[in-house]
């Protein structure tokens, strides 16, 4: 039997190079990668979109568009495409397995899906079965706050974060900062697109000096919980919504010490170089409630969540090649 042909059309960059150390070990594809002197060579390019049975574009949203152009109908090309724009488009899938009971199967079988976004992922699977259990209204107004490792940027955030001086690591390295202060992010459409609520969530990113992990945060006052509502009847939705999935964990409130440094920080390193999803429940009924995701930006969100993908939609074990981080 034939083994799936895997193109990766970015096979250089931050998320293409990922995708590259995940696939590398495996001996049920034949991973194609183009010589490094064809890779901008539209025509050798447009060979090798055509001759794979899936390819993986890891390419800004017009090269990818390019791309995505370059493949004729005939060749039946399926294709994951990890830029932008069309994660909200009713053309392709998008790409998030625990989105909801249905998502997983369109993914099988869908010839075109969109890779999610990092900074919705631990959004959305937060927030969404919330909502569909009733705790949230459908119209919540929510805030994000999170935090990206500066990879999230691609290769120019890289090498300025890398090309800083010898001898300027901790006080004198590149400091946390806000962007995306505008409102005007690019993952807005699919965390408005794909969370359950109707009203845009407020959502303030950050970039921190460390290579890779996430924490995306949701602080939810008192007042907009739908009846009375602690810390367990939280967990227990999101429990019983991620129970039997292999890369999202449900920590239980009572557990949340163990995860936090000194008993108080909460790193966002621990999922690094992993798949795997961390949702956390802090906070008081009097209060309210944040609701905290934690990741690896270019694991769950980005190049491990496009194999998750990659395995579903060839028909293998889905979490061949990745791993949760949890074993041993």
């Amino acid at each position: 039997m034939n083994k799936p042909r895997v193109y990766i059309d970015g096979q250089e960059g931050t998320t293409g190079l990922r995708i590259r150390e995940l696939l590398a070990a495996r001996d049920d594809l034949d991973v194609m990668l183009i010589p490094v002197e064809h890779r901008k060579d539209d025509e050798v390019r447009r060979q090798y979109l055509n001759d794979a049975d899936l390819a993986i574009l890891c390419l800004p949203d017009e090269a990818a568009a390019a791309a995505i152009g370059m493949v004729t109908p005939s060749a039946g090309t399926r294709i994951i495409d990890t830029s932008t724009v069309r994660r909200v488009s009713e053309d392709w899938v998008y790409g998030v397995p625990e989105l909801s009971a249905q998502q997983r199967q369109a993914i099988r079988v869908a010839d075109r899906v969109a890779n999610c976004g990092c900074y919705p992922v631990g959004f959305l699977l937060a927030v969404r079965p919330l909502i569909e259990a009733g705790l949230l209204a459908d119209d919540v107004a929510l805030t994000i706050n999170a935090v990206s490792g500066y990879s999230g940027g691609g290769r120019r955030m890289i090498e300025d974060y890398q090309s800083l001086p010898p001898g300027t690591e901790g006080d004198g390295a590149r400091p946390l900062c806000l962007y995306g202060l505008d409102g005007a992010h690019k993952h807005m459409a699919e965390m408005c697109a794909f969370s359950g609520t109707s009203t845009p969530p407020l959502f303030v990113p950050s970039v921190d000096h460390t290579f890779c992990g996430m924490l995306t945060s949701t602080p939810i006052p008192a007042t907009l919980w739908k009846g009375n509502v602690d810390a367990d009847a939280i967990w227990d939705v999101l429990r019983d919504r991620y129970t039997e999935e292999p890369f999202v964990r449900v920590v239980a409130p009572g557990d949340n010490a163990e995860h936090l440094r000194d008993g108080r920080y909460l790193d966002l390193s621990e999922c690094n170089f992993t798949n795997r999803l961390d949702l956390f429940v802090f906070g008081d009924p009097q209060v309210g409630f944040v609701l905290v995701g934690r990741q690896d930006n270019l694991g769950k969100g980005a190049s491990g969540n496009a194999v998750q993908c990659l395995n579903l939609m060839i028909g293998a074990e889905e979490t061949t090649g990745l791993t949760d981080g949890l074993d041993g």
